[in-house]
C-alpha cells in the first residue's frame, strides 16, 4: 500500500511554512542544546540551580507577553508578525555567536538573551499557531498538526544530534551562529506564501476588553481548559531534558556526541510516532488515547530516572518522545477546531502559558529538587507527578475518556 502524501502538505503555502519550520526548529534546538551544555561549562561542575535557572528566564517573559500576544494575533496580520519575530530571533542567536566568539559570554548574558528570545518567542508562536488554520482547509488540519509535530521533532533530532558534534568539533559559538542562519528558510517561506486571509473584523483589538475575552473563552470551554492543565501538569513534573547534561556526563559517563543522541532521543520517537498519526485518515476516542499517552509519558520518566545504562536511557526517552508526539496532536487539534478564527491567537497565547510554563517552572522545580536529593530523585517523582496529577484532572473533568471529535459540530463552531 505504501506512504501517501499527507493532504496537508498538498497545500503549497502550507508545504513552504512546513520546510522554513523543519529547518528552523533543528538550529532552535541546536542553540537550546548547547545551552545547556554551555552552563554545565562554565558552572565547572554539576550545579543544577544553574541549569534550572534557564527555565525561569525563559518563562518569566513567556507570562508576561502572553497577555497581550494573543489580542495582537487577532488583531494584525499574523504573516507580518512572524517577519519581525522570525528577524529579532535571528539577531539574538547573532548574539549569542558574537559574545561566545569573542570570549565575553557569561551566564547572566546567556540569561538575558534567552528572556529577550522568550518575549520574542511570546509573540511568534500565536500567530504561527492561529495561521496555520488559515491555510488548510478544516478536514486537513488534523493533519497538518501531525506534520508540524514531524516538523518540530525532526528538528529536535537532528539539532541537538548536530549540536553536539559541532560543540566537539568546532566550538560552542557555531551552534548559535547557524540558528541565526536556520531562520533565514522561514523568513524565506513568508515570502512565497503570500498574503495570508484572516477574520479580523469580529477582534476587540489590543485591549483590556479583548485579553478579558480571550481567558472568559478560554475558562467556559471545558475541553480546551482541561487540556491545557493537563498540558501542563504533566510537562511540570516530567521535565528530564535540564538535567540531561548532567545524567549524560556524570552519570551516563558519555561525551558531547552521546549528550547529542540522548538528546535527540525523545524527538525520534516523536518522529515516528507522528508519522504513523499522519497516515491514520481519521483518528477516532481521541479522549481514552490521550489520557493513556499520559500515563506513558509518566511511566518511560520513571524508567529513565533508573537507568543507569546508555542503551536503556535512549529506549526510555524514544518512548517518552513518542507519547508526548500523539497527545500533542490530540490536544492541538482540540482546541484549534473548538475555537473561531477571531480568537485563535488570544487562545493560543494563553495555552503558551500552560505549555511553556509547565516545562520551564518544571526546570526550576527539577533544579531544586535535584540539588536536594539528586538528579535521579528529581526526574523518578516527576514522573510519578505526572500520573497523579493526570488523574486529579480527571477526577474534575472525566468528560475527557469519552472526548471523541464530532465533525459536524467542530465545523459549525470553525464557522461561526
Amino acid at each position: 500500500m505504501g506512504l501517501h502524501i499527507p493532504p496537508s502538505l498538498k497545500n503549497r503555502r502550507y508545504f513552504y511554512l512546513w520546510v522554513g519550520l523543519l529547518i528552523s526548529i533543528a538550529g532552535s534546538q541546536m542553540q537550546i542544546t548547547a545551552l545547556f551544555w554551555h552552563i554545565r561549562t562554565l558552572t565547572g561542575n554539576p550545579d543544577p540551580l544553574a541549569l534550572g535557572g534557564i527555565g525561569l528566564a525563559r518563562i518569566l517573559p513567556i507570562i508576561v507577553f502572553s497577555i497581550i500576544s494573543g489580542p495582537v494575533a487577532d488583531a494584525f496580520n499574523r504573516r507580518q508578525i512572524l517577519f519581525i519575530t522570525q528577524s529579532l530571533l535571528a539577531l539574538i542567536a547573532l548574539a549569542l555567536a558574537v559574545l561566545t566568539f569573542t570570549g565575553h559570554i557569561t551566564l547572566w548574558y546567556i540569561y538575558a538573551l534567552t528572556a529577550l528570545q522568550a518575549a520574542t518567542i511570546a509573540f511568534d508562536l500565536p500567530a504561527r499557531q492561529a495561521m496555520v488554520p488559515n491555510l488548510v482547509p478544516v478536514k486537513d488540519l488534523a493533519n497538518a498538526f501531525s506534520m508540524q509535530s514531524i516538523a518540530s521533532n525532526t528538528g529536535s533530532v537532528v539539532g541537538p544530534m548536530l549540536g553536539g558534534v559541532v560543540i566537539a568539533t568546532l566550538g560552542q559559538g557555531y551552534t548559535y551562529f547557524f540558528n541565526a542562519v536556520s531562520f533565514l528558510a522561514v523568513i524565506v517561506a513568508l515570502i512565497l506564501i503570500g498574503h495570508v486571509e484572516q477574520e479580523t473584523r469580529k477582534s476587540a483589538g489590543v485591549n483590556l476588553l479583548a485579553i478579558k475575552d480571550g481567558f472568559q473563552f478560554i475558562f467556559t470551554r471545558p475541553m480546551i481548559l482541561s487540556t491545557m492543565l493537563l498540558d501542563f501538569v504533566a510537562t511540570f513534573f516530567a521535565s528530564a531534558n535540564t538535567m540531561m547534561p548532567i545524567v549524560a556526563r556524570d552519570i551516563l559517563k558519555v561525551g558531547e556526541v552521546g549528550y547529542g543522541f540522548l538528546s535527540a532521543a525523545q524527538p525520534v520517537g516523536s518522529v515516528l510516532a507522528a508519522l504513523v498519526i499522519s497516515q491514520i485518515h481519521r483518528l477516532r476516542r481521541q479522549g481514552p488515547l490521550f489520557l493513556w499517552m499520559v500515563v506513558v509519558f509518566g511511566a518511560s520518566t520513571v524508567l529513565f530516572g533508573v537507568s543507569q545504562g546508555f542503551i536503556l536511557a535512549l529506549a526510555a526517552l524514544v518512548v517518552m518522545g513518542a507519547a508526548d508526539a500523539v497527545s500533542t496532536i490530540i490536544r492541538n487539534t482540540i482546541r484549534q477546531l473548538q475555537t473561531p478564527d477571531h480568537i485563535r491567537g488570544r487562545m493560543t497565547s494563553v495555552n503558551q502559558i500552560f505549555f511553556q510554563g509547565g516545562p520551564q517552572l518544571g526546570e526550576v522545580e527539577a533544579g531544586v529538587v535535584a540539588q536536594l536529593f539528586g538528579v535521579p530523585f528529581a526526574i523518578v517523582s516527576g514522573g510519578i507527578g505526572c500520573i497523579v496529577g493526570m488523574l486529579l484532572i480527571v477526577l474534575k473533568w472525566p468528560q475527557l475518556r469519552f472526548y471523541d471529535t464530532d465533525e459536524p459540530a467542530v465545523a459549525k463552531i470553525i464557522a461561526d
